[in-house]
C-alpha cells in the first residue's frame, strides 16, 4: 500500500506567514496534532502540537489539548 492510497480528501495545510492563532484554529478545528507548513506551494516545514506546548502559553495549550482530545 502506498502514501497515495491512504490519503482521503485534500490535505490541511497553513501558510508559513500565519501567526500562531490561525494554527491553533486549524489545528483544533480538523483535530489534527500536525500541521503541514507551505510556502509558495512547496512544503518547509510541519509544526506539531509539542512545537505549540514550547512556544505558546500554558492555557492556550490546555485548551488545545482538551479540543484535540474531546471524544467526537
Amino acid at each position: 500500500m502506498t502514501a497515495g492510497q491512504l490519503e482521503q480528501g485534500k490535505p490541511i495545510t497553513v501558510d508559513a506567514s500565519a501567526d500562531a492563532g490561525r494554527v491553533l484554529e486549524a489545528m483544533e478545528e480538523h483535530k489534527i496534532r500536525r500541521l503541514p507548513v507551505i510556502d509558495n506551494h512547496r512544503l518547509v516545514g510541519m509544526t506539531s502540537e509539542a512545537d505549540l506546548a514550547r512556544h505558546l502559553p500554558e492555557d492556550q495549550v490546555g485548551h488545545f489539548v482538551e479540543v484535540i482530545c474531546a471524544a467526537p
